[in-house]
């Protein structure tokens, strides 16, 4: 069967199940097994590991595999990326179109996004302190998987006549797997269109256009023509200010998908590091100045991975559901900033000029350390340190039942933290993160249509680039005006689905992965000269 083909019968497969089951059937994609009856409490109600997601055990348990096949890749390859991010072995003649940086960044530029800031911001939301801890649990051993996904997709990357790249875990899978997987390889494809439409884009512009309405909101009020919300359908309202969000960032966001990889590259190259830097520094800020709290805040996070509060007021539950539940957003959360094992990055990479593809793997080791382990780790003390937390769910219903302050959620979290933990020096420390949220969310959704776009691509020949860009600018303009839980719920749901063909890819060529390794650092690598 044509891959067109293939790909139209799982869309319309998709479609279906989405119709009959709702976003409901989505959901379980990150309770499953759990969400069944007979499993869910086994061996016992007080302690029942059936309701440990399969996805958690899968994510988790092949960056294990993975990491001691490999040798602890993440600690052992980290000062060669380093070497190789630098430019130390570019040779300009190597076929591809983006050099290691600019490949580092459009990748960086997806991952380092709205994950950072309002995705660690809901996982203690939801989690608590102790989600921190299982966020940097994914990104050490999610290491180990980016390394891996990078490799093997630059291994098996395409050229066309132009010598234009066409590299990811779909083209891993059918080349590297054979074509006996083409089935698998094109289910990847077809989720990771649909990824990007959620997860890379609505979700982005989602909380763009939510930070915008709130900082208008603050000056206006909430009765101007602006910002007043007018019932659309249901419980769905409308403003003005979301319509005008939603196509002003369709606007910028289509202005450089438009031109291409080469321009992603151009802007991503410039973005990234500009808005971490202003991020990083701002936050740094912040920890230097409550320094007294940063140990309680390392205790918070220790202690309540693993002996979360269950019971406050009477009302309780049992301290191993608690736990899950923080391990389950540290996770959810933790993939969701790094994308390790997803795929995703290894589409960009496979774009990287060099003709070896553990060197372009090399250099994927360094995304969850800047990402999770620095710039989450900064958010989630900024939070904790300065007790925004308490505004949370968790706090109200795990710490303190008589808590009366406003739950925050999301960005408006981080932002509450940032204006707190910066008042000493001026009042507008929440203006930081909402041009952080823009530079985030614009880059992340810029970095995602590429991806998208390749993965429609492979499933229709370039007759699809097109009308995929106008699709992907029409759900910019989506996202903006949607509501935070639909958004979420299918974007995790995606999310789930994109990840499992490409973990099996892995486990699968990682005895081929291993060889490669080997093979490259055994011969010395010399610094290229002109």
């Amino acid at each position: 069967m044509k891959r067109s083909i293939a790909g139209l019968v799982t869309f319309f497969i998709i479609l279906t199940v989405l119709i009959i089951g709702g976003v409901a059937f989505f959901e379980s994609v990150w309770s499953f097994p759990g969400n069944l009856d007979f499993i869910k409490n086994f061996p016992s109600s007080e302690y029942p590991i059936g309701s440990i997601p399969f996805m958690v055990i899968a994510l988790v348990g092949t960056g294990i595999f993975v990491t001691i096949k490999l040798g602890f890749p993440q600690l052992r390859y980290i000062k060669h990326g380093i070497k190789v991010t630098k430019g130390d072995y570019d040779n300009p003649d190597d076929k591809g179109d983006l050099n290691h940086f600019k490949a580092l960044a459009t990748a960086l530029s997806a991952t380092v996004g709205i994950g950072n800031i309002a995705g660690v911001a809901t996982a203690i939301y939801y989690g608590g302190p102790g989600a921190l801890f299982w966020m940097w649990v994914t990104a050490f051993f999610g290491t180990a998987l980016k390394y891996s996904e990078v490799t093997l997709a630059h291994q098996f990357r395409e050229f066309d006549h132009k010598g234009n790249t066409a590299g990811g875990p779909m083209y891993t899978i059918e080349k590297g797997l054979g074509s006996n997987w083409k089935w698998l390889a094109v289910a990847f494809a077809c989720f990771a269109v649909i990824c990007s439409f959620a997860t890379g884009n609505a979700i982005q512009t989602f909380t763009v256009s939510d930070q915008i309405y709130s900082e208008v909101t603050q000056i206006v009020g909430q009765t101007h023509f602006l910002t007043e919300k007018h019932t659309v359908f249901g419980n769905f309202a409308l403003s003005v200010q979301q319509v005008i969000n939603g196509i002003f960032l369709a606007f910028i966001v289509g202005l450089v998908i438009i031109g291409g990889i080469k321009r992603i590259g151009n802007v991503t190259g410039f973005l990234s590091p500009f808005m971490a830097i202003i991020y990083v520094i701002a936050g740094l800020l912040i920890l230097v100045s409550n320094y007294s709290h940063l140990g309680e805040s390392f205790q918070y996070i220790i202690e309540m991975a693993f002996n979360p509060p269950a019971e406050i007021a009477g009302v309780g539950i049992g301290s191993f559901l608690v736990m899950l539940n923080t391990m389950l957003w540290g996770i959810k959360r933790g993939l969701y900033s790094n994308e390790a094992g997803q795929g995703s990055a290894a589409i960009a990479h496979a774009t990287a000029k060099t003709e070896y593809a553990v060197r372009e793997g090399s250099v994927a080791l360094l995304e969850p350390f800047i990402d999770t382990i620095t710039i989450c780790t900064i958010t989630g003390l900024v939070i904790i340190s300065t007790d925004a937390w308490h505004h949370t769910q968790f706090y109200v219903t795990r710490v303190d039942a008589t808590f009366s302050g406003d739950l925050l959620n999301s960005s408006i979290l981080t932002s509450y933290a940032f204006k707190q933990g910066l008042s000493w020096l001026f009042d507008f420390g929440d203006k930081i993160v909402t041009l952080a949220v823009l530079l985030f969310a614009v880059s992340t959704a810029i970095s995602w249509s590429y991806y998208g776009e390749r993965a429609a691509n492979y499933l229709f020949g370039k007759v699809a680039t097109l009308p995929y860009k106008f699709v992907y600018i029409i759900f910019v303009f989506i996202g903006a005006i949607a509501e935070l839980e639909a958004v979420w719920a299918f974007g995790d749901a995606a999310l789930g689905f994109m990840t499992f063909p490409n973990l099996l890819a892995i486990i699968l060529l990682s005895t081929t992965l291993k060889k490669m390794t080997k093979e490259y650092f055994s011969i010395e690598h010399k610094e290229y000269k002109e």
